[in-house]
């Protein structure tokens, strides 16, 4: 194969954008599709070239550490299924320039290292972590990528006033960024090491698969099926469902709600818990449930009365009491929720956080947050 010279290159960028072939021409370091880096992972299939300003992604997956090679030995651009959208395996014409242009400056600089780049030196007494890890990720961003609430004061709770975030689960994701960093907890607190995402029912289980976070910390229950997609640490805090109702509205018994409207937050599991307490109970209600996008809006419907009860977790729901509302048959406890933190499956992370939350808890720091914050 031949190197591409500059005039092919202004003859490739003058070709039609819909499909362009270069036969039989290789990029400067650049290596075939199959090939396997150091890492042992193929080239072409979860490698991107974004970490070194190329901005074709090749393959399926985006990986900043990965390698910046890819095969261009029969440059092939496919049109896209949507206009304006590269082929998922083939770069544009343009990219490809950017990239090349790129790909050089960064050789000539000799810091094109190819695939399985280190990610620095880990601090002492850090978690280790192998090259193309979860753990090396985290450590060469310099920062633990956090998904939390944003409306459940006690646990995660944004406080626009100052612009911080507070809360049980804000405290327990600094107390994983100092076993990640091998540094205290008030020191991950000092020098920031977490940046904070809020997430819904709805969306945190995907931005954990999209790696966008490396742990979400946000009353996410743990259940079976959700284990089958996720890793979860022990549980941190267990709690059960409430059934919180308007004063004014006399509802005295759970029987009551027959034919009323309870509203749950999407993507949660209290729906299912509570027709489950039903059943076990033998109460003879079958109410309708709406499912809402977050916790406020829920509250606001209550208090409008567009809905008729309010059901989540009791903790939960403590954020939102006031002298309008009160739990129905609150003795009647059902729908145990255990909290545990989350993390892509088989990830490296998921021991390291496992470990630091059964620390916690053996030496009490999980119990004094609960009470610090007033949890129920």
């Amino acid at each position: 194969m031949t190197n591409l010279s500059n005039a092919a290159l202004r003859s490739l960028k003058a070709q039609d954008s819909d499909a362009t072939r270069v036969a039989g021409a290789t990029l400067p370091g650049f290596v075939p599709f199959g090939a396997k880096c150091s890492t042992g992972q193929q080239v072409g299939t979860e490698h991107s070239a974004d970490a070194h300003g190329l901005s074709a992604h090749v393959g399926r997956s985006v990986d900043p550490v990965a390698c910046a090679r890819f095969e261009h030995a029969g440059v092939e651009h496919l049109a896209a299924s949507r206009p304006g959208r590269a082929s998922a395996f083939c770069p544009t014409r343009r990219s490809l320039l950017r990239g090349l242009a790129a790909s050089a400056a960064l050789m000539g600089a000799g810091i094109l290292a190819g695939c399985g780049a280190g990610a620095g030196t880990a601090a002492p007494g850090s978690a280790s972590a192998a090259p193309g890890s979860k753990l090396a990720a985290i450590k060469a961003r310099g920062q633990l990528n956090a998904g939390v609430k944003k409306d459940v004061p006690g646990y995660g709770y944004f406080d626009p006033a100052v612009g911080t975030y507070e809360g049980m689960e804000i405290d327990l994701c600094y107390q994983v960024a100092a076993a990640v960093f091998g540094v205290s907890y008030e020191e991950a607190r000092e020098r920031e090491l977490v940046a904070f995402t809020d997430v819904t029912p709805k969306t945190r289980g995907p931005l954990i698969d999209n790696d966008q976070l490396d742990i979400v910390c946000a009353t996410y229950t743990i259940t079976p099926e959700r284990r089958e997609s996720w890793d979860f640490s022990s549980a941190y805090r267990t709690d059960y469902v409430g059934l919180m109702v308007k004063k004014r509205a006399g509802f005295k018994r759970i029987a009551d709600l027959d034919g009323k409207i309870i509203g749950v937050s999407q993507g949660a599991t209290t729906q299912g818990l509570i027709e489950q307490m039903l059943k076990d109970e033998g109460i003879d209600a079958t109410p309708e449930f709406l499912a809402f996008s977050g916790y406020p809006i829920i509250k606001s419907s209550l208090d409008a009365g567009n809905i008729d009860c309010f059901a989540m977790d009791r903790s939960t729901l403590a954020g939102y009491m006031n002298e309008t509302v009160e739990l129905l048959e609150p003795e009647v406890k059902f729908g145990e929720q255990q909290y545990g933190i989350a993390t892509k499956k088989g990830s490296d992370l998921s021991p390291v956080v496992d470990r630091a939350v059964l620390d916690l808890a053996a030496a009490g720091w999980l119990d004094e947050e609960i009470d610090a914050w007033g949890l129920v």
